[in-house]
C-alpha cells in the first residue's frame, strides 16, 4: 500500500508560514527604519560619565541640562550623583525648558564662575541657547558640551515601539479569540466593536454613577466592570439564541445587535465621553508590573493560552470544530449543536466587554465612539491567522500571529510615513491575499484527494 503525505514544502508552509511572513515583516521593516539613535535615560548618564571623565579631571565644573520627562529626570539625577561620585562639582541640573538653562548660564556667569562642562541630552543638545556661547557668555571661558555617543539602531526594533504594538493591539486580539471560535462554527459576529463601546460606556457610567466618581475603591471598580462584562455576555447570548432557535443568519442577526448596542451605548452616555474616574482605573489598561511588559497584554497571552488549552484539549473544543465542519454529521454524533453555537457567541461578546474595559483603561474614559470598525480589524486578524471563513479550521495562536502581523504592518507604515488612506489600502490587499491564499490551498487539497482516489 502506498502512503500519499503532503508534500513538504507544502506541508512546512502550513505550519509555519504565517510565523515565517511575521519576520520577514520586522526584518523589512528593521531595515526601512534603521537610523541614527541616541542612548536616553539612565544608559546615556553612564556613557555621557565616562567619556567626560576620560576627558576632564576631578574638581572639574559641570551644567547638567535635561528635560522634565521621566526618563530625563532619571537621566539627570542620574549622571549628578556619578559625576559626584568621581569629585567632579556639578553647578547645577536643570530639569526644565530652554529659559530655565537660559537663567542657569546667566547665575553662572554674573557669579564668574568657569564652567568646564554642559552635559546635555541629545535634544538638549540642539538647543539654540548653546550656540555660540563664548560670544553670549565670555566669563564661563567657552564650556565644552556633551551629548550621549550616536549608534545605528531600527526605530522599529526599539523597546518602547516593540511594546507599544503589543499594547496596541491586546483590544483586537482579546477580541480575535472570541471571534476565532466564532467563524471556526462557519458563522460571523459584527457587534463586537459596538459592545467595547457599550461596555466602555457601563464601567465608567456605574463608577461615575454608583462608585463616587473619583473616589471609588478598587473592589467597585472591579464590580462595575464585571456588570459591564457580563451585560455584553447576555446580548451575545442572545445572538446565539437568534441564530439557533430562530434561524436567524449570523450576519443579519449580530448587526442587529450591533446596532443595539450602540445605540444603548450613546443612550446611556447621552452622546458623551465619561471622565470621572479614578486615576487608579489606569492599571490594566496602562500598568507594567511584571518585567515592564503591559498589564493588557499579559492579560491577552493568559487569554489566549487558555483559550488554546480550550480548543485543543476539551471535548467543547472538538465541539466547535465539528459544528463548523459538518453541522448535519455533528448533530448525528451527538454534539449539542444549539448549547455550542450559543457558548460561542457568549463567550465572543463577554470578549468583547472585556476589550471595552481595557480600552476605557487605557484612554482612562468611556465613550460610545469606541470600538468603531474594530469588528473588521478582529476579523481581519482571525482570516490573516489562518482560520477559514468557511468553518472547520484555524487556530487560537494564529490569530495572535495574525493580529500581530496586522499590527506590524500599521506600526511600520506609520514609521516609514505613509499616510492613513495607503495604509487602508494595503490592509485590504493583505487580508484578500489572506483570503485568497486560503482558497488556494483548499483547492490544492480538494485535486490532491482527487488525484489519490483516482
Amino acid at each position: 500500500m502506498t502512503s500519499h503525505r503532503p508534500p513538504l514544502i507544502s506541508s512546512f508552509i502550513s505550519d509555519y508560514g504565517m510565523i515565517i511572513g511575521l519576520l520577514l515583516l520586522c526584518v523589512f521593516f528593521s531595515y526601512v527604519t534603521w537610523d541614527e539613535q541616541h542612548a536616553t535615560g539612565l544608559g546615556a548618564a553612564n556613557q555621557l560619565r565616562e567619556n567626560i571623565t576620560k576627558e576632564f579631571p576631578p574638581g572639574s565644573t559641570v551644567l547638567i541640562v535635561a528635560r522634565n520627562h521621566q526618563e530625563d529626570v532619571n537621566f539627570a539625577e542620574s549622571l549628578a550623583k556619578q559625576l559626584k561620585d568621581f569629585e567632579m562639582k556639578v553647578v547645577g541640573s536643570i530639569k526644565g525648558q530652554p529659559l530655565d538653562a537660559r537663567k542657569a548660564l546667566e547665575r553662572l556667569a554674573v557669579s564668574n564662575t568657569k564652567l568646564d562642562v554642559i552635559a546635555c541630552t541629545d535634544v538638549t543638545s540642539q538647543w539654540t541657547l548653546f550656540e555660540n556661547l563664548k560670544d553670549r557668555f565670555p566669563s564661563l571661558e567657552n564650556p565644552k558640551i556633551f551629548k550621549p555617543p550616536t549608534y545605528m539602531w531600527p526605530n522599529f526594533l526599539k523597546k518602547n515601539n516593540l511594546l507599544n504594538i503589543a499594547n496596541q493591539i491586546a483590544v483586537i486580539a482579546i477580541l480575535a479569540i472570541g471571534m476565532t471560535m466564532v467563524i471556526i462554527t462557519a458563522g460571523i459576529d459584527l457587534s463586537v466593536g459596538s459592545l467595547i463601546a457599550l461596555s466602555a460606556v457601563i464601567s465608567t457610567w456605574l463608577i461615575r454613577e454608583t462608585a463616587h466618581a473619583e473616589l471609588a475603591t478598587t473592589s467597585e471598580m472591579v464590580l462595575c466592570c464585571l456588570i459591564a462584562v457580563v451585560a455584553c455576555g447576555l446580548l451575545g447570548a442572545f445572538s446565539g439564541v437568534m441564530v439557533t432557535m430562530f434561524a436567524v443568519p449570523p450576519f443579519i442577526a449580530t448587526l442587529g445587535m450591533m446596532l443595539v448596542a450602540s445605540g444603548l451605548a450613546y443612550i446611556l452616555a447621552e452622546g458623551q465621553s465619561i471622565y470621572q474616574i479614578p486615576d487608579s482605573f489606569i492599571w490594566l489598561g496602562r500598568g507594567a508590573d511584571f518585567l515592564s511588559i503591559p498589564n493588557a497584554v499579559l492579560l491577552m497571552l493568559f487569554l489566549y493560552v487558555s483559550a488554546d488549552l480550550l480548543m485543543s484539549k476539551t471535548s467543547l473544543g472538538r465541539y466547535i470544530y465539528a459544528v463548523g465542519s459538518n453541522r448535519e454529521a455533528a448533530r448525528l454524533s451527538g454534539v449539542p449543536l444549539r448549547k455550542v453555537l450559543i457558548f460561542v457567541y457568549t463567550i465572543c461578546a463577554i470578549l468583547a466587554g472585556l476589550g471595552g474595559v481595557v480600552m476605557a483603561s487605557q484612554l482612562k474614559s468611556g465613550s460610545p465612539t469606541y470600538g468603531l470598525m474594530y469588528e473588521l480589524y478582529t476579523i481581519a486578524a482571525v482570516v490573516v491567522g489562518g482560520t477559514s471563513l468557511a468553518g472547520g479550521s484555524g487556530k487560537i495562536f494564529g490569530t495572535l500571529i495574525g493580529a500581530f502581523i496586522i499590527a506590524v504592518i500599521q506600526n511600520g507604515l506609520n514609521l516609514t510615513g505613509v499616510e492613513g488612506y495607503t495604509q487602508k489600502v494595503i490592509l485590504g490587499i493583505v487580508i484578500l491575499g489572506a483570503v485568497l491564499f486560503d482558497m488556494t490551498k483548499k483547492r490544492s487539497w480538494r485535486l490532491l484527494q482527487k488525484i489519490r482516489l483516482g
